[in-house]
Formats: C-alpha cells, structure tokens, sequence
C-alpha cells in the first residue's frame, strides 16, 4: 500500500479522534450557502516522505497530479499571479476581472532581490546556490511577505521551501500554515515532491527526504463523512514516478516531463463542497 496513504489515514484518524472543533467562535470561511464552514483541527503535524523508496501519491482517491504539476509549474517556473497563464479553473473564484490573484504566489516567486552574484529571483537564487554553495543552510523561499498580504487574493497556504544537501541527497521541508486535508493535503505531497526531483535533477542531486509541516490541519465539518469513507477504502501501492531524464534546465520541464507508472486509485464519486 502507498505510504501516502498510510499518512493520510493516520492524519485524519488523529483529526477526528482527538481534534479540536471551532463551533464556538466565528470563522471567516463560508459554504455556498452562506452558513459558516466550521473545522476540526489539529495543531503541528509533521509527515516525512522518503522519495527515493517510493512516490508520495494517495491512491484511496485519484490525486489528479497532471493539473497538480500544471499548477506547481504556473507558480515556480512561470510566476503568474494570473489564471490566463494556468491551463484549469481551481483559481477562479479568487481572480479578479482582469485574471489576477494579486501579489500571491508566483507574484512573489518572481520579484528580483539583490544578492552577492546579482539581482535574482527566490527560485533562481535556489538553482544558483544547489549548484555553487550547496554547504548552504540559506536555502529557503518565501511566500508570505506581510508587506504585501493586503494585496492577496488569499493568503499563501503551503509558503516556505528550506533546501538543504546532505552529501548528494537533497532534503526539503515544506511549511503549511493551513491544510485542508480532504482537498489539498494528497494534491500539496504530490506537487511538492515533484518540485523536489525537479531541484534535486537539475542541480545534479539525488532527491530525498520532504518533511511537510502542517501548523493547522483540518477537516471540514461537511467533509467528515467523506473522511469517514476514504478511511475504509482500500489502499494500493504506490506508483513508480519516471521524469525525464534529458531534462537538465528548470524551466524546460512540462507537465509531460513526468509520468506515473502503475497508477491505479481507487473509484471516488463523492463531490466534495469547497468553502471560500
């Protein structure tokens, strides 16, 4: 069985046996109907994915990772803060008439900062250090700049990346300060070890070991029930993940550099209800 299952169960199995409700305060956000979105949480959650024993991809539901990619390439390699430059429709509701998001995500990615080797942006000072000062412990990309949160559509969920190299194995952590574990917490493992094999290929590096750190995970008090059935689905092994190996530049890669082999979820009907 996938060990991303495995993790995902276990998180909201913990979620649901010893969280905490917010129904006694005011939340801000809301169902389509208006009534208040309430969640049940857990504080602190640390998950270690070894990458280079298996994938990190739930297959308890289909984990669409084609658009997981589409959307992880859209804010690290094109750093557009607007949906016309990404190819599905899961940022629409926050953009505006003209298709931007405001200073999020890719925005922040893309602003030139002056360094030591010149003006760069946080993921090419990333490349330049893996490749040049990889005894670095500097390595860290940030999402939320508090000068500019007022000019965000949303507020960055998963907002920092620390790179670290530990012989020639390339370590990451993410940091979360919100999850939602039905909708994103497959969908963020998934792009976030692609990012890794992306950084660890083109800086000559074998990828290893994401540490994804998760301040807030919750789940939903309409998602519960859905939960409570993936909970039972059976599980499958993970797939094998293949890149493409010629690639040696990071912004060459496409959705089409990766490919999953074997990658056989299970059957998942249920519509799950976003809050905004």
């Amino acid at each position: 069985m996938s060990y991303a299952d495995q993790i995902f169960v276990q998180n909201c199995k913990d979620i649901l046996d010893h969280g905490v409700w917010d129904t006694d305060r005011s939340v801000r956000p809301k169902w389509d109907d208006g009534s208040p979105a309430h969640t049940i949480k857990l504080f602190g959650v640390v998950n270690r994915y070894d990458l280079r024993k298996e994938f990190p991809i739930l297959t308890v539901r289909r984990t669409y990772w084609k658009t997981a990619v589409d959307e992880l390439l859209w804010i690290w390699q094109k750093k557009s803060n607007n949906i016309h430059n990404l190819n599905s429709k899961i940022w629409d509701q926050w953009a505006d008439e003209t298709g931007s998001i405001g200073k999020a995500y890719g925005y922040q990615l893309g602003v030139k900062h002056h360094y030591p080797q010149g003006d760069m942006d946080q993921v090419d000072k990333v490349l330049w250090d893996l490749k040049h000062d990889p005894a670095s412990r500097r390595i860290i990309t940030n999402l939320y700049n508090h000068h500019d949160l007022s000019e965000m559509a949303l507020y960055p969920c998963a907002y920092s990346m620390t790179f670290n190299v530990s012989g020639n194995t390339l370590n990451a952590i993410l940091n979360q300060r919100s999850q939602d574990m039905l909708t994103a917490n497959g969908w963020n493992v998934t792009q976030y070890a692609v990012l890794l094999h992306m950084m660890a290929q083109v800086s000559g590096l074998e990828a290893g070991e994401l540490i994804h750190v998760i301040a807030d995970a919750h789940i939903y008090d309409r998602h519960v029930p859905v939960v409570e059935k993936l909970l039972e689905t059976k599980q499958a092994t993970a797939p094998k993940f293949v890149i493409d190996k010629s690639v040696t530049d990071f912004y060459a890669f496409t959705r089409d550099s990766f490919s999953m082999e074997g990658y056989a979820p299970a059957e998942f009907h249920e519509q799950i209800p976003v809050a905004v």
